[in-house]
């Protein structure tokens, strides 16, 4: 039997933050740059095994809202002014009717890339919606009222109707539909199954959705609904699965910075840790988990999946692949404008330099801790 080459060694780098920066300018610009342009529609590379179809019509909102939603924390922070200024660009081009990158958002998959571009404006509100001109917040709304005509299945998709309509709360609009946020909110109720994991649908699933979309989209929903109707009662729950959620993940990350390829989707790369770089944002971390432990684990991970060879395209697109460019990795739903959900494990990046995410000591993960002989925590599972 013939064996793979061995992984080689991911050293530790010597400022994280920067490298981060350099990952997220690496994924933004090619994808900016073209659609502040009017471009991206005709620079995206197609997949070379073509996803089902029509599925291509939808990769440069993919591209866009998937992007968004993970640099955005970054974004509101003001450090990046010149990708913010081409974010809110690209948002005017794929709303206005006559731009040649105009997007389709009433049909189809554009429900869920209509939800990471709502979500992204959630967690960026002056970089990504405030700072719009008034004529390009009026076409968003009308184009993300529009996704209103796509009917979810009973999945994780009722999250993105309920993202939509959170991102209309916030922009304060009249006829925000409180309906679709408590469906989707009471109906994950009826699918958690414990211990900070929830059915995606009534079924469970062995994949990484829970970090995807379930826990980060009911946490950036409930943080600002919670006010209204009776949904109070939910927010703690909520952020209490979250926590125990994002130590799960954690403790996935080996002391290679590899984790194990389950499920569907694998093709968002670290995107499958946006729940845990979330928490690390929202200062939500278990009380057992150190913040630079998470920062050293992630780096760890990003780095592995970001430097395989063949990641990027020699125009410096994200190709489809887990780690490095494997095209049997897409499943039909997966266009070129896919992976770039791999951003949203970038989200801690709206942490400044001060804060113990960046500032702190290095510290061993539990992967490494675990498998090096080191004393670590024991796991313990959460009540309901």
């Amino acid at each position: 039997m013939n064996f793979p080459a061995e992984l080689p060694a991911v050293e530790p780098v010597a400022n994280p933050r920067a490298y981060w920066i350099q990952v997220a300018e690496r994924l933004a610009r090619p994808v900016l740059t073209h659609m502040a342009q009017g471009q991206l529609k005709a620079a995206l590379p197609p997949r070379p095994n073509p996803p089902g179809p029509g599925r291509e019509a939808f990769a440069p909102l993919e591209a866009l809202g998937r992007l968004l939603a993970g640099i955005a924390p970054w974004l509101e922070t003001g450090e990046a002014p010149e990708l913010a200024r081409l974010a809110r660009e690209s948002i005017a081009a794929a709303v206005h009717p006559d731009s040649p990158d105009h997007c389709l958002f009433s049909t189809g998959q554009a429900l869920v890339d209509t939800a990471f571009l709502a979500q992204a404006c959630l967690r960026a509100p002056a970089a990504l919606w405030e700072n719009l001109d008034p004529d390009t917040q009026r076409r968003l709304v009308e184009a993300v009222k529009s996704s209103r005509a796509i009917k979810p299945p009973p999945c994780n998709w009722l999250l993105f109707s309920a993202t939509v309509e959170t991102f209309l709360f916030a922009a304060g609009e009249a006829d925000w539909d409180r309906m679709r946020i408590d469906y989707a909110l009471r109906q994950h109720e009826q699918w958690y199954l414990g211990d900070g994991i929830y059915g995606d649908g009534a079924a469970f699933h062995a994949d990484y959705y829970n970090s995807f979309v379930i826990l980060p989209m009911l946490v950036d929903t409930i943080r600002r609904v919670a006010a209204q109707e009776d949904w109070r009662s939910l927010e703690a729950p909520i952020l209490a699965r979250a926590r125990r959620g994002a130590g799960l993940l954690e403790r996935l990350i080996s002391p290679e910075g590899t984790f194990p390829p389950l499920g569907r989707s694998l093709a968002y790369r670290f995107g499958a840790f946006q729940l845990l770089s979330q928490m690390a944002l929202l200062h939500e971390l278990p009380e057992e988990i150190r913040p630079a432990q998470v920062r050293e684990a992630l780096t760890r991970v990003i780095r592995r999946q970001t430097e395989a060879p063949g990641t990027f395209d020699v125009n410096g697109w994200l190709t489809v692949g887990f780690c490095g460019h494997q095209p049997a990795v897409g499943e039909a739903y997966i266009s070129s404008g896919s992976p770039y959900l791999c951003s949203a494990g970038l989200l801690a990046l709206g942490l400044p330099e001060s804060d113990p995410f960046w500032s702190d000591p290095p510290v061993a993960w539990t992967g490494l801790r675990a498998w090096t002989g080191e004393e670590f925590p024991i796991d313990h599972a959460i009540a309901n």
